[in-house]
Formats: C-alpha cells, structure tokens, sequence
C-alpha cells in the first residue's frame, strides 16, 4: 500500500491509480471523481492506495474523523425529537441524525426505545456540507439490520480514526491481531466504529476491560505484530489463567 500527502482541491496523480482488470477504482471517503477522469481530494490528508482492492482513500493528518457516507461507525444517543434520534459521533462533530424508524421491522409500535447515552452502530446514509449528517440501523435496500442497531451491555473504548480503520480492514490487511489473538482464547462480541470508538462485550468485566485495554494500548503505542501477539497472551493469563 503507497501514500502521499494531499491538500483540499489537490488532484491524484493517474500514475499512483491502481490498475484493475475490470477498468474499475473504489473511491472512499474525502476522494471526488470530475469526470470524465480526474479525481481531486476534498479535504487535507494522506492518500492510502489499495492496488489489490482496486480502492483508494484519505486519512486525516490531523487524526480527526469526519463522517462520509457508508462507514459504520458507533453513535450515541444524545437527545431525541419527533421521530429522530440525535446522536455523538465524535466531541468535535455535529449531532448526527437517526430516524426512529430507522431499524429492521421497526414500526411505530416496534421501534427501539433509546435514551441518552445508548449506543447503536449505524451506516452513514447521508452527508452535506450545508446540512445535517444521517446515519441509519438498516439496509434501505433489503430492510436488513446487517449486524447494526442497538448495542447492550458490553463497553466502549477509544482509539485513533486510522487505527479504528486499520481493525476493520482485519488482522492481515491492516497488521493488528489482537482480536485475533484473543480470539483464540476467549469469546466476545465487538463492533468497530470507523469514527474511533470500539465496543467490547465479552463474558465478564474482567474480560472486557482487558481486551479495550489491549487495543487501546497497541494504537497508542504503536505496537508491531510481534509485541501485540506478547502482549495479548500475557494479559489473558492475568485474566482467564
């Protein structure tokens, strides 16, 4: 994977583009295609290049998330209106909103009752720079929740947007392990949000605060492979023996 840094308005250079058979190129977030062939950058940040995957996308050099449409992320329910939910996706981002209804089989009768700080993992439907960002629990294609809606029980940790990214790419695209690892020895529910935030549910307190801890730990520290393999094995001996 290469990288390079971009300015808003900055075009990509053709010679960085991955070559796929099908002609085809997967554009992610803060990335904008003029046709018929230029592809300019929206905001300021390191440009990540995916020649496998055909896919290319930019991380903030500030380490600050902005919304872009279809990351899932983990909100938090703020307050709510008629019909809508507003809800936290980061400290320095405006409230997203979360139609009530916006939930698999959900109905007037059937909807979730979410209070202030609930959580839920949602997709980012909609964003505008002139209006408010949208997130939904379900699939508006296929009406399926796809794993999103509330969140209970477990708990939420903090890390960095690119680490976050770097755990939803999986242990061998994005060279963290610790929740393959751990996974070897204990069972858990997790969920990723693209926005930073980790929620963690495993069999105990103990458990849960252990694997956030890890995580944590690896983003902040910058942990190799090697080490966040030690490192997990050591504190699940502490915790399950």
């Amino acid at each position: 994977m290469a990288s390079t840094i971009l300015l808003p308005g900055d075009p990509i250079p053709s010679d960085l583009l991955p070559r796929s058979k099908k002609g085809t190129l997967t554009l992610g977030p803060h990335l904008r295609h003029l046709p018929p062939s230029t592809l300019l950058s929206t905001s300021a940040g390191t440009l990540q290049i995916d020649h496998k995957k055909s896919a290319l996308w930019l991380e903030h050099s500030n380490g600050r998330y902005l919304p872009a449409v279809n990351d899932l992320v983990i909100a938090q329910i703020h307050h709510s209106s008629t019909d809508t939910y507003h809800c936290s996706l980061t400290p320095h981002t405006p409230y997203a909103l979360l139609g009530q209804l916006s939930f698999e089989g959900a109905s007037k009768k059937t909807r979730p009752q979410l209070k202030s700080g609930d959580l839920v993992y949602a997709r980012v439907s909609k964003v505008n720079k002139w209006d408010d960002t949208e997130i939904e629990c379900v699939n508006s294609n296929t009406g399926k929740g796809e794993g999103m809606g509330p969140l209970t029980g477990g708990m939420v940790f903090d890390v960095s947007a690119g680490f976050a990214r770097r755990l939803m790419l999986g242990g061998k695209k994005g060279g963290v392990v610790v929740l393959d690892v751990v996974g070897e020895k204990v069972k858990f529910e997790v969920a990723v949000g693209r926005n930073g935030r980790v929620w963690v549910d495993s069999g105990s307190v103990r458990e849960t605060v252990a694997i956030g801890r890890l995580l944590v730990r690896a983003d902040e520290e910058g942990w190799e492979e090697e080490r966040q393999r030690g490192e997990v094995k050591k504190a699940l001996r502490e915790v399950v023996g």
